[in-house]
């Protein structure tokens, strides 16, 4: 066939037969069912029309490729196609990510070789740049494997397609074009020419500027503008039983109620008084004792959520599960449910001492007044944590605690205030003061407090509300979300817009999990 000039453009609803019959054309084997439809092609028409492109040739479709910007905090290698496209909505597309996704890229067969599918790649790499994306990622098909599967691994032929000693109709056109496989897996699509193998690919934009990262703020639906958060801090005290328990549990959650507060938190491992109803036992032992409390203590704060219909953060309690001993944050809902985060990084008494094991997941729950997350005392002094639930668009981190001595608790303040500036996020810090009877627990210090990010608009010393120290009572503040959105969009400094990626970069190795509060679906 004769080579001819290939144009590029983007394809518009009335395309949509054409592209079809190339589709069908370029992929035969594909069941109906794992083939674009005109649905499917809308849908991404309508999120981004931008990133639809047709290749032609004398005004015959003989190319198309699809594509939408996407946010991925997690590694790649974490997501499927349904994640990435939103079962194929294209509901993931958003200005705010930087990425490109290549969903799908496809030339008809009679005009392979006329560099249809180098043209589609450039296209997309103007976009790259257009939009000063990051990179560029793709799922790709293997469909030279699928007749190899008996004299290779797909690792090995994907090897020997990279060599050149092989090639493959897709990933030699991908390669050619500048991507990299990051990874090869299986299960991702129903694709028997590749044997139901496919690779991870990656394609970075050598222009991305991080300092000119168009940053806008997240869309974030909230029911509620604002929430007044109330703070306890407790005094402990010896001689005290689970009734005794009930009823300062209950005059805070009075408290709460009776000045309009939408969220009360309590502090880390809140419940250690009543290691004076136990039996006795030695430090080694008591968090294990204090674990067989774990259902009276999840009474006690489910009882008092539905009754004063407060979200309450109810400090941490030791939880036994298979054996191992977490140290776990508690949400209750006012409907009751139960929401937690176990505690990631360890003190040496947690480790060495109460035998804790630490939690291997970071936790997001989405509440009326936007997306909220726990972390429990020391794991507030390691930025990472924060900056990947910052990342996941969380707006308040609730951070119960438990510190011996001042020293102690201004690591824990210190540390949060960073996080709070750091990540413009408002965090809620409850600690218990007092003193109990035991070697692991003789001292407590605490000045519970209700932190802002430092900027107009926030108090000048970042701090919304405070308790005196050695006392027992409530620090109560209340949080405007338009601010935080106005301080993330226009502040006197946009930390998070001027992360330098192409210095450093922050990925989970598991992914975060998102609870909607209260969801019945």
């Amino acid at each position: 066939m004769n080579k001819k000039g290939v144009r590029v453009r983007r394809w518009q609803p009335e395309d949509l037969g054409a592209i079809i019959a190339c589709q069908k054309a370029a992929w035969p084997e594909y069941p109906d069912g794992e083939q674009y439809g005109r649905r499917t092609l809308r849908l991404a028409f309508a999120a981004f029309p931008e990133g639809q492109l047709l290749a032609e040739i004398d005004g015959e479709v003989v190319g198309y490729a699809t594509s939408v910007i996407v946010d991925l905090p997690a590694p790649l290698e974490q997501y499927s196609f349904d994640e990435l496209t939103g079962q194929g909505t294209f509901s993931t597309h958003t200005a705010e990510g930087d990425t490109l996704y290549g969903a799908d890229i496809a030339v008809h067969p009679d005009w392979r070789g006329q560099r249809v599918a180098a043209k589609l790649y450039q296209a997309r790499k103007r976009l790259l740049r257009k939009h000063n994306l990051r990179r560029m990622v793709a799922f790709g098909r293997l469909p030279g494997y699928g007749a190899l599967t008996k004299r290779m691994k797909p690792e090995t032929y994907v090897a020997k397609v990279r060599e050149g000693s092989l090639k493959d109709p897709a990933l030699t056109a991908q390669l050619r074009a500048g991507y990299e496989v990051k990874a090869v897996r299986q299960g991702l699509m129903e694709d028997a020419a590749s044997a139901g193998w496919a690779t991870l690919i990656e394609l970075r934009n050598p222009d991305y500027d991080p300092r000119k990262r168009r940053y806008r703020p997240r869309k974030v639906e909230r029911l509620w503008p604002r929430a007044r958060i109330c703070a306890v801090q407790w005094r402990m005290s010896d001689g005290v039983d689970l009734a005794a328990f009930q009823k300062t549990a209950s005059f805070f959650a009075t408290v709460a109620n009776e000045y309009g507060c939408h969220v009360l938190v309590f502090p880390e491992l809140v419940a250690a008084p009543l290691l004076a109803s136990l039996p006795p036992t030695s430090s080694a032992d008591e968090m294990r004792a204090l674990a067989g409390l774990h259902s009276a203590y999840l009474e006690v704060f489910q009882e008092l959520a539905k009754e004063h219909h407060l979200y309450i953060v109810a400090g941490s309690h030791p939880v036994l599960r298979d054996d191992a001993l977490f140290n776990v944050a508690h949400l209750l809902t006012p409907r009751g449910n139960v929401y937690t985060q176990d505690k990631l990084h360890l003190t040496p008494t947690e480790r060495d001492v109460w035998g804790f094991t630490p939690g291997e997941e970071l936790r997001v729950f989405e509440s009326p007044f936007g997306k909220l997350a726990m972390q429990v005392c020391f794991d507030i002094e390691f930025p990472e944590p924060s900056r990947l639930l910052a990342d996941a668009g969380v707006d308040t981190i609730f951070v119960p605690f438990s510190t011996d001595d001042e020293a102690a608790y201004l690591r824990v303040r210190f540390s949060a205030h960073a996080r709070a500036i750091e990540n413009v996020v408002y965090l809620a810090l409850s600690g218990s003061c007092g003193n109990l009877a035991r070697p692991t627990y003789l001292l407590n210090y605490s000045r519970s407090a209700v932190l802002t990010p430092s900027d107009f608009g926030f108090p000048p010393n970042a701090v919304a509300a405070e308790a005196p120290p050695h006392e027992q009572t409530v620090a109560i503040a209340d949080l405007d979300y338009a601010l935080l959105d106005h301080a993330r969009a226009a502040g006197s400094v946009l930390p998070l817009r001027e992360l330098r990626h192409d210095l450093y970069e922050l990925e989970p190795r598991t992914r975060l999990r998102t609870f909607v509060l209260d969801d019945e679906t």
